[in-house]
């Protein structure tokens, strides 16, 4: 079902059938324009209150629905912060979590064995039980750029410079969140996965996002692979993935760009296959995924991302070992990140906000 709707979409599903479906979902559109709308001006009048903590908050969120790379991006923040020895949490709604963490949790609870991880759909009490139960000194809220009742002292926001504009419609009818207007409330705007289109679109980019958010410092970045690993924490190198051929699956927002990454690597992808976002892969998916690396050639290299692997466990599949892409949060030039950290080291000194260095 989500496959089809992205098809749908994105105008890849052709016919009147089709035309007919975009349109009714674009009527639908309306009332969600209307809706959202409606709640950011009653925030931006001060007619809904955001409630203030007293440390710093740091939301990562996006426009969009769908994968953006915000879980490198939180990543990137949280080791900014405990690079400073300061105490990190890191506080989500946790959707796709009905039967314990969803996947970017597990991710972010590998990566970052340090840093608390609060999941719940109120997270001004999570923020509370970060400051008094764990003393945490700085808040990252994770996917919170429409979560506004938590105030927050900066708001970073992604773009994804290979789909930044979900089709160029609200949800239903694509996948924006919210007006691109929305955008002037960012403290910093993030164009992701920036070394998979050219130069000459990313100069039109960055004029859209400069238009809609003038204030906003602008980093471009791109989601650089670091290292292969297993589900024993055993890593390899990214040499491995020249040398042989390499089958491939994923269940996340944009399984393109997973795909992009790897042939970047030098990958010869023989093989590519694509779960729903968020996909709880059951008994069935495993066997099934083990048919489909049996059918791969002797010596292929297994590959998914690190979001598919800490639900799956496995530390091979047919007898062929099972490799996670690990990546990071890296900028396009080496000078790119530089006022992404000038605005993060910024936090710390706002008004209201009592950080202490250990």
């Amino acid at each position: 079902m989500e496959e089809y709707f992205y098809t749908l979409v994105s105008g890849q599903k052709r016919g009147v059938g089709a035309s007919l479906l975009r349109g009714l979902l674009r009527l639908a559109s309306v009332p969600y324009g209307w809706a959202a709308g409606l709640r950011n001006r009653l925030f931006d009048r001060g007619w809904k209150r955001s409630e203030r903590v007293a440390v710093p908050v740091i939301s990562v969120g996006n426009l969009t629905l769908g994968g953006t790379g915000k879980t490198p991006c939180v990543e990137y923040v949280c080791r900014f912060y405990r690079d400073l020895d300061l105490r990190v949490a890191i506080l989500s709604r946790g959707y796709g979590a009905e039967h314990g963490r969803n996947d970017e949790a597990l991710v972010l609870e590998e990566n970052l064995p340090d840093v608390p991880h609060l999941q719940g759909a109120d997270r001004v009490a999570l923020a509370r039980t970060a400051i008094e139960e764990l003393e945490s000194e700085v808040l990252v809220l994770d996917d919170g750029f429409q979560h506004r009742r938590l105030a927050r002292d900066l708001d970073v926001v992604l773009v994804d410079a290979t789909d930044p504009w979900g089709f160029g419609y609200l949800f239903p009818r694509g996948l924006l969140r919210e007006s691109p207007r929305g955008l002037q409330r960012a403290g910093v705007v993030v164009l992701t996965r920036c070394d998979q289109v050219s130069q000459e679109q990313r100069a039109g980019l960055r004029q859209q996002v400069s238009r809609l958010a003038p204030q906003a410092p602008l980093v471009e970045t791109r989601h650089g692979p670091v290292e292969l690993a297993n589900s024993e924490q055993r890593t390899e190198s990214l040499a491995l993935l020249g040398t042989r051929p390499v089958a491939a699956f994923c269940g996340i927002g944009n399984p393109e760009a997973f795909r992009r990454t790897l042939t970047d690597q030098g990958a010869a992808v023989c093989a590519f296959r694509t779960f729903p976002d968020h996909h709880p892969y059951s008994r069935g998916d495993v066997e099934e995924l083990r048919r489909w690396a049996q059918q791969q050639p002797a010596d292929c290299v297994v590959v998914t991302t690190q979001k598919d692997l800490v639900k799956l466990r496995l530390s091979d599949l047919a007898g062929r070992p099972l490799w996670a892409l690990r990546i990071r949060l890296q900028g396009l030039a080496e000078e790119d990140l530089g006022p992404f950290d000038e605005q993060l080291h910024g936090c710390l000194g706002a008004a209201g906000n009592s950080v202490s260095f250990n």
